[in-house]
């Protein structure tokens, strides 16, 4: 990681991806921790998933974000912050009626930002499902493929 300040409205290296129709602009890299800033329109989401390596997390700036984990879904607004541990499936909706923004993280960062380099723009959900394997992100299957 370079030591210094990265402006609010820029991204590292000017990046800014377009992961399964959110706008991920990469804040933070090192060995040990990935983070982004998210923009996630009303009616996008990330389906349920697993890191299998990675703890993950959310910090809310603004909107409402529907997390839901294998036995529970949760809300989370405005200065919440989500925890999702390494092996634990979740997905990530916005049903919320308006567009979210928020910091996610992981930890360690693994292959997280050479995935989303890879994703920037893949709108074939087979062709996602089978790179995020290659990086160590498991996409479950849909629920009447079970």
């Amino acid at each position: 990681m370079e030591k210094g300040v990265l402006k609010a409205d820029a991204g590292m290296n000017a990046l800014a991806w377009n992961v399964v129709g959110h706008t991920y602009v990469p804040k933070l890299l090192s060995e040990d921790a990935f983070v982004w800033h998210a923009t996630i329109p009303d009616g996008t989401f990330v389906p349920p998933h697993i890191h299998p390596t990675q703890d993950e997390w959310i910090y809310m700036l603004e909107g409402e974000l529907d997390i839901e984990f294998a036995d529970e879904q949760v809300k989370a607004g405005a200065g919440d912050t989500v925890k999702m541990p390494r092996g634990i499936a979740h997905g990530i909706f916005n049903r919320s009626g308006g567009t979210a923004k928020c910091i996610f993280g992981v930890s360690p960062a693994r292959e997280l930002y050479k995935l989303f380099t890879e994703l920037d723009g893949v709108s074939d959900p087979a062709e996602l499902v089978r790179l995020s394997a290659l990086r160590e992100v498991n996409f479950l299957p849909p629920p009447d493929a079970k």
